[in-house]
């Protein structure tokens, strides 16, 4: 069966508050923070680079001193580790701020959202009532894998207004993309992604590709194509691959005028820390530290695929460092196991989705050996 596309509904799809809280957790079991293990966040399991903790401490005596407002630094250093121009950079508050400042600015009246991925997209769409949300939907049978054919004639029209203009304010049409998909893990090949652009720009409709987990496969990043596509939006995220999601660092690559419409519509001050803005800065060098990630990805990725299929748990393959598992009483499960002081992602409320999945992070070794174990227990017990 092929994906399809639907119109909006009355319902509003977003995960559990408390999926992602350690601290609320904590506090019901009476356990300490640092002994929750947490599935739900997909954060690399090598914490922060050495290298970056060092940077951070030299820089510790200059927190007197506002951060640099425009990240300049920080914007040539991604400008040269990319080799794109620096104005087309915009650095943010982890990508979400940038997410959720997009629709507010560029005002679309129509958008196109694939099911399953990402509910901020959602969310951040609903902040504007007039916006109308078609669903592309990914089916299960398919492996969720996204048709770009089916995705291209799914895309709404941009209109005849001037959207490639500084000053428009006129309502336009968007789509999103997550590649990888979050939650399935599926990758759509750079080749892919930018005939979808090629399109969008044909239709003048944004195509908005959320690349956070993107470091994990960095050979599918359409970032160097941006620069030749007006309606191509490219976001990223340090907080997965660098470990760096306390901080608060993100980035997006945009056309020129809207960077500068983007900077102008900004609360005062929402600027990025200053000690974001240097964790950034040593992390892009390091390059001992992404080695090493693609090593241990690549082997606890083998462990815990080797143990999903010893214990009979379906899982989607996966690009990045999460899992989508499919598992029978898969509410129940999590639930069980949160009593266990583990957090996994209950995709229940995941549009697309439902209650026969689970999301998992890959972890270190010993942390992924305990949920095993753990869901060894549990399903043998049944």
């Amino acid at each position: 069966m092929q994906s399809t596309m639907t119109e909006e509904s009355t319902d509003i799809h977003y995960p559990s508050e408390d999926a992602e809280n350690i601290y609320r957790l904590a506090a019901e079991l009476k356990m300490q923070e640092r002994r929750i293990i947490d599935f739900s966040v997909s954060v690399n399991p090598l914490g922060v680079s050495k290298k970056v903790k060092a940077d951070l401490r030299k820089h510790l005596k200059y927190l007197h001193n506002y951060p640099d407002p425009e990240a300049e630094r920080l914007q040539k250093r991604l400008a040269q580790y990319f080799a794109i121009d620096p104005e087309t950079i915009l650095c943010g508050n982890g990508s979400t701020e940038l997410l959720y400042l997009i629709p507010r600015v560029l005002n679309p009246a129509h958008v196109l959202i694939p099911a399953p991925t990402c509910p901020e997209y959602e969310r951040a769409c609903r902040m504007r009532s007039e916006t109308r949300i078609s669903y592309f939907e990914l089916k299960e049978e398919d492996g969720f894998h996204l048709d770009a054919n089916r995705f291209i004639d799914a895309m709404p029209e941009g209109g005849n207004s001037e959207l490639n203009t500084p000053n428009t304010s006129s309502p336009c049409a968007m789509a999103f993309l997550c590649n990888p998909n979050n939650p399935t893990g599926r990758l759509l090949g750079r080749h892919e992604i930018v005939k979808i652009g090629d399109a969008a720009r044909n239709r003048r409709c944004y195509l908005v590709v959320d690349e956070a987990f993107i470091d994990f496969c960095p050979d599918g990043s359409v970032i160097k194509d941006a620069a030749g596509n007006p309606f191509l939006i490219v976001l990223r995220s340090m907080s997965h691959f660098y470990s760096l999601a306390g901080l608060r660092i993100g980035y997006g690559i945009f056309p020129q005028h809207l960077v500068r419409r983007l900077r102008a519509h900004r609360e005062p001050w929402t600027v990025v820390n200053s000690l974001a803005q240097r964790a950034a800065l040593t992390a892009l060098k390091d390059k001992g530290y992404r080695k090493e990630t693609m090593v241990l990805m690549a082997e606890e990725k083998r462990f815990i695929e080797k143990h999903c299929r010893k214990l009979g748990i379906e899982f989607i393959p996966s690009a990045a460092n999460y899992y989508l598992l499919k598992m029978r009483n898969a509410g129940e499960i999590a639930r069980t196991l949160k009593k266990r002081g583990i957090l996994v992602r209950d995709c229940t409320d995941v549009k697309g989705l439902g209650n026969p999945y689970l999301g998992i992070a890959v972890k270190s070794h010993r942390e992924n050996a305990v949920l095993m174990r753990e869901l060894a227990g549990i399903l043998n017990n049944r």
